[in-house]
């Protein structure tokens, strides 16, 4: 069986986690407080590479969105900025990107969008059945599956309260949807594009009085009046 080619994406400065179906990877790199801007900017832009690199030739990349609820650290501008080169090196590459958050993450993961770190690692172990190394993988691998799942390509079976979180990723245009999308107590809905639209009522034509006059009547007409 040929695998959709889908990518999960945890990003980070120091631990992005990157997965695929079978396969998990952490990539990293070291930097300090006293950097300059254009040492930052350099970093970055290694890294992204790096992870995009990673990636691959793939047709969609989930990646995790940021958690607007926590509070900003030193390293945040710099984490924002890492997570927007990658996605802008993506679509770069014409790789589809959806973004999923911590929360329907930690939910396809456990059942519960408040589930820790920890317990997702130790649920993806068990479900999916690949040596993860670390949260940052394990998170990576959650979101790659969940792509999977959403093409009709599912690397496990996983409950319907798992999935309803599914219902929450900002999915991509740019490919075409399955017939039907998760809705959020679990139950499947039709994307509207999939259903047919229903037949349009032809409105009768009212009934002209009076005798029809043709073009050349009028022009006629219009030269009897002007003599």
């Amino acid at each position: 069986m040929n695998r959709r080619l889908v990518r999960g994406l945890d990003l980070s400065l120091t631990g992005a986690g990157v997965a695929g179906a079978g396969w998990a990877q952490t990539l990293g790199s070291k930097g300090k407080r006293s950097d300059t801007y254009a040492m930052r900017r350099a970093r970055l832009d290694r890294l992204a590479g790096r992870i995009v690199e990673t990636v691959g030739p793939a047709e969609l990349a989930v990646v995790e969105g940021p958690a607007y609820s926590r509070g900003a650290g030193a390293g945040t501008w710099d984490r924002a900025g890492l997570w927007w080169l990658v996605v802008d090196k993506l679509a770069a590459r014409e790789v589809a990107v959806a973004v999923v958050s911590p929360t329907a993450r930690a939910r396809y993961a456990t059942g519960n969008g408040r589930a820790g770190k920890q317990a997702v690692l130790d649920e993806a172990g068990l479900r999916y059945g690949v040596a993860l190394r670390n949260d940052n993988e394990a998170d990576a691998y959650v979101l790659a599956a969940m792509g999977h799942d959403w093409l009709g390509d599912p690397l496990a079976e996983a409950p319907e309260t798992h999935r309803a979180a599914l219902a929450r990723v900002e999915w991509p245009e740019l490919l075409p949807p399955p017939a039907v999308q998760l809705g959020i107590g679990g139950a499947d809905r039709p994307y509207p594009e999939t259903v047919a639209a229903p037949p349009r009522r032809r409105r009768k034509q009212q009934p002209v009085e009076g005798p029809l006059v043709s073009p050349g009547q009028l022009d006629a007409l219009a030269e009897g009046v002007a003599a």
